[in-house]
């Protein structure tokens, strides 16, 4: 019996002790990040290593997300922060310029915007974000997939609507990268926390920015990092900042990265859109166990479960070895690659008491 690229991540990589159904929170690591974490550290305690880190591990991740978000490396930047990305796209709007968001948006999206005092924020229900994009709109800043319940923003009908109206688009991808196919070329600015679905450490976080984009941001994180020419930039100013995208890299943490560039590798072997079919099939499967036991998930083919109301439950699941969470009162769950169906039986035996 062919054993599927799934199966042979989840028997190689992953060996976790609980029902794991938190990634929405935090992803699970792969062995093989976990182990070129280790052996930086271990380089660096031994003081065999130059420095603390390689920028060939760093480019290697750089380009590892730009296959998964369909986009050229030149187009990426990397990071350590969702929030640090937007505030450079926060900083490249004109005082007055109107920002459109869901309501309830994650913070990282809206408050880079909203702290600045001098751009009107407006907020709308994300069923009906596109239709409330027009002429005034600088801006239009949303998530593909809404952190507290799971729901997959209408991303055709926003394009489409802020382009009619010239309006720019930054997507949040942190709910969605990974098992949720991607293509970052039609938006003007991405970002991505990599610690979710991407399931690199905690510390990576990616931006992607169109070449027309990239002449109003400001590099604001203009560093030697971002130099053209890294290794000859590193006394007084910087004289030419990079080229591409890599001019808004901001210092990263080294131990991060060298993880996310085999996690990355993992998934791009595995492919995204296996990732998909298998978690919101175990997705589909817990909401229909949920509903014979009276409980109404938030509806969709998300990989992302949300239950409005049983948030209080997620003490007793964690008591049972059911790790998932809650968020604005609902009780959420999420599938990614390596669960199964048992994952999803476990989770509805404790619920049903």
């Amino acid at each position: 019996m062919e054993t599927s690229a799934i199966d042979q991540a989840r028997v190689n990589e992953f060996a976790f002790e609980t029902t794991y159904l938190n990634t929405s929170s935090c992803g699970l690591l792969p062995r093989r990040a976990v182990e070129a974490v280790k052996a930086l550290a271990d380089e660096c305690a031994a003081g065999i290593r130059g420095g603390a880190g390689s920028f060939e591990s760093v480019d290697s991740a750089r380009a590892g997300f730009a296959r998964i978000a369909g986009v050229a490396p030149a187009r990426v930047a990397v990071g350590g922060s969702v929030a640090a990305h937007v505030g450079l796209v926060a900083a490249s709007l004109p005082a007055g310029a109107e920002v459109l968001a869901p309501t309830r948006e994650f913070s990282s999206v809206v408050s880079p915007f909203a702290v600045r005092g001098d751009l009107k924020m407006r907020y709308v229900p994300l069923t009906e974000l596109a239709d409330a994009v027009r002429p005034g709109t600088a801006l239009v800043a949303f998530s593909a997939v809404q952190s507290a319940d799971g729901r997959v923003a209408d991303l055709d009908a926003i394009r489409t609507a802020a382009a009619a109206h010239g309006a720019r688009t930054l997507l949040d991808a942190s709910q969605s990268a990974g098992w949720l196919p991607l293509d970052a070329g039609p938006y003007d600015y991405t970002v991505t926390g990599g610690f979710k679905f991407l399931l690199c450490p905690r510390g990576t976080s990616f931006l992607t920015v169109t070449e027309d984009a990239q002449k109003t941001v400001p590099a604001l994180y203009a560093g030697w990092v971002a130099a053209e020419d890294r290794w000859n930039s590193t006394y007084g100013p910087v004289e030419e900042l990079a080229v591409d995208a890599r001019r808004f890299d901001e210092p990263v943490a080294f131990l991060a990265y060298h993880g996310a560039e085999q996690s990355l590798d993992l998934l791009d072997g595995v492919g995204v859109d296996a990732v998909y079919a298998h978690a919101t099939g175990l997705a589909a499967r817990f909401r229909e166990g949920l509903a014979s036991l009276g409980h109404e998930a938030v509806p969709g083919t998300s990989a992302i479960v949300a239950v409005p109301g049983l948030g209080g439950r997620e003490p007793d699941l964690a008591e049972a070895g059911v790790m998932v969470s809650a968020r604005a009162g609902n009780l959420r769950a999420a599938f990614h690659l390596y669960n199964t169906e048992a994952d999803v039986d476990r989770a509805l035996d404790v619920l049903s008491g």
